[in-house]
């Protein structure tokens, strides 16, 4: 008995780790660019697909970088701008050292 609600309760919980794998991210082929933009400003931080199994985290600000981390400007294709700047990506602040 002890082994079935065991394996019973090993079940659920890989049904739900699948299921979560499974959930598609947002598409910015098939989203206007002011939608995109608005998504990246309501959650601050989120991944957006751009093309067959390609996909980056875009964020609203710095303040969803880590702290040693920039945000640069990201543009994006969306169904009716090629180049719509959507917010930003968070890149490492390198900087420059010209032999000093």
């Amino acid at each position: 008995m002890r082994a079935t609600i065991v394996l019973g309760l090993m079940t659920v919980v890989l049904a739900s780790g699948a299921s979560a794998l499974a959930q598609s991210r947002p598409d910015s082929l098939t989203m206007t660019c002011s939608a995109a933009q608005a998504l990246v400003r309501q959650q601050g931080a989120v991944v957006i697909g751009t093309g067959p199994n390609v996909f980056d985290r875009y964020v609203a600000d710095r303040r969803y970088c880590m702290p040693t981390q920039i945000s640069q400007n990201a543009f994006i294709a969306t169904r009716d701008n090629r180049n719509c700047l959507v917010g930003g990506i968070c890149r490492e602040n390198i900087p420059i050292n010209f032999g000093r």
